[in-house]
């Protein structure tokens, strides 16, 4: 798993720390940082996987699709983060409410998803690999929970 910090590290310093720092990304940088991360993802998984060629050719779409649907609850997770930054100084009770229900949707939906797709990649890959596949989706997912809850000031 040695992709993680670098993940991780590319994840944080491209989308929370400008929020903070209020510094503006034009958005054409923004959808290249992004797309390397995805890509550098994709190595990660495929180093970790250890597909044979069939199951290789059946995976990637699945994955594809897969990462396609949690795209949208990614970019809500960093418009939610964009909104704190602009409202820390001075967040009310209401604005607080507010991104608490956006975040447990968010969550909600993240599970909803999973649960989805978990018989689709069972189709296509053994019990075993499912089960590899989804710890390191939840370990890329901690590192990067990790490196926001370190950036991310807790509510005034």
């Amino acid at each position: 798993m040695r992709y993680i910090s670098i993940l991780a590290v590319l994840l944080i310093a491209s989308l929370v720390l400008p929020v903070f720092a209020q510094e503006e990304k034009p958005a054409d940088n923004m959808a290249i940082v992004r797309d390397a991360i995805r890509a550098q993802k994709k190595v990660l998984i495929a180093d970790n996987m250890q597909l044979t060629e069939t199951e290789a050719t059946a995976f990637w779409p699945v994955y594809d699709e897969y990462q396609n649907a949690m795209k949208p609850l990614a970019d809500r997770g960093i418009k939610m983060i964009q909104n704190y930054a602009a409202n820390y100084e001075n967040m009310t009770d209401e604005a607080a409410g507010a991104m608490l229900k956006e975040y447990m949707d968010i969550q909600k939906e993240q599970v909803k998803i999973k649960d989805t797709y978990l018989p689709k990649f069972q189709k296509v890959l053994p019990a075993k690999k499912v089960a590899r596949y989804y710890q390191i989706e939840n370990k890329i997912a901690a590192v990067i929970n990790y490196d926001l809850a370190d950036q991310i000031p807790l509510v005034k």
